[in-house]
């Protein structure tokens, strides 16, 4: 199947992107490659690019989109926690622009096999990172109650958390669930009939939960904002495209900290905490999808746009090294490996 998934608010991020063509841009979500392809064509031979993904077939399929940038373009498989690293390791110290566009990618979401929706029954997995040792098989099979509730009540906000995570340990006592078909029906079991009635697809927010929870999804994005902005050169922007209300307030929440990080009494006179703005944040509301986008694109409905712009700090080391290496990739499992050329 051919890597296809349709950027969501894609003119409204790489406008606040402001491109320089010469400047350095890190894609954290790579995916099939549509926000970076918009970037390289705004670029200059002595602009940059760099593209992290973690799940193979998005590395394959960027690596075709992007071929006819090659010059400009270096792709690693990875997380984008790792950001920081990846770029030392490629020799960069800051960038000029970052942008992640969060959660599952259509292509994810129409390969049956990877176990992500649940609209068809496959084997249970949900694994972003096939690398990854940790599956939804085992998160449904080996969770106790307690950590199942948790999950489903604060990641999938399921008011009917309690009951699913129950249904789900006493099915299991019986027989382990493997599948998606398998938990699809345990959770419908759980859910009031007058509910189901009304409401979507029962199984949407649960398999939300457990996504989240397989790719500690929300651990990552909470803990990769800040070293973001201590990356920016002065005015370099953060774009983060979410996807639902938790990812939504992490990034308000950690952008209003960057801005303003003084843990000061409101009585006190003038800071003395020594905690110093980062930059700017440039979306007090989120940028929403245009009507003609949600019109032609049913996954924008949710989406949302927050910008932070940062200012360059003196401790911020200067890239001196020249241009960058081809496209490469990263295979081994161990993401402390060297990055090898395609």
């Amino acid at each position: 199947m051919d890597f296809k998934h349709k950027s969501v608010l894609l003119s409204e991020s790489i406008e606040e992107l402001r491109i320089k063509p010469d400047g350095v841009y890190v894609d954290g979500t790579l995916g099939g490659g549509g926000h970076s392809l918009e970037i390289c064509k705004r670029l200059t031979r002595g602009g940059r690019l760099i593209g992290i993904d973690q799940d193979a077939d998005a590395i394959a399929a960027a690596t075709r989109r992007l071929e006819e940038f090659r010059d400009r373009v270096t792709i690693v498989r990875g997380n984008y926690r790792d950001m920081r690293a990846i770029i030392r390791e490629l020799g960069v110290s800051s960038v000029d622009g970052v942008i992640l566009d969060l959660g599952v990618s259509s292509y994810q979401l129409d390969t049956v096999e990877r176990g992500f929706t649940y609209r068809e029954d496959a084997p249970l997995d949900m694994r972003m990172d096939q690398r990854q040792t940790l599956t939804a098989m085992d998160v449904v099979n080996e969770y106790s109650e307690m950590e199942l509730y948790r999950v489903i009540r604060d990641y999938g906000e399921e008011k009917f958390a309690k009951n699913i995570a129950r249904h789900i340990v006493i099915a299991r006592s019986e027989k382990k669930l493997e599948t998606t078909g398998e938990l699809i029906h345990v959770i419908k079991a759980a859910i009031p009939m007058k509910v189901r009635a009304v409401g979507g697809h029962p199984a949407k927010r649960t398999f939300q939960a457990i996504r989240i929870e397989v790719n500690r999804e929300l651990e990552v994005l909470e803990d990769s904002l800040e070293d973001m902005a201590d990356l920016l050169n002065d005015g370099g922007r953060i774009c983060v495209i979410t996807f639902h209300s938790l990812e939504d307030r992490i990034v308000k929440t950690k952008f209003r900290y960057l801005e303003n990080p003084c843990t000061c009494p409101k009585e006190f006179p003038v800071c003395v905490c020594g905690k110093q703005s980062r930059g700017t944040v440039i979306t007090r509301k989120p940028i929403l999808p245009s009507p003609e986008e949600l019109e032609a694109n049913s996954r924008a409905k949710s989406a949302k746009l927050r910008v932070f712009e940062g200012r360059g700090e003196q401790w911020q080391e200067k890239d001196t090294t020249g241009r960058l290496p081809g496209i490469v990739r990263r295979v081994p499992a161990d993401r402390e490996a060297d990055p090898t050329r395609i």
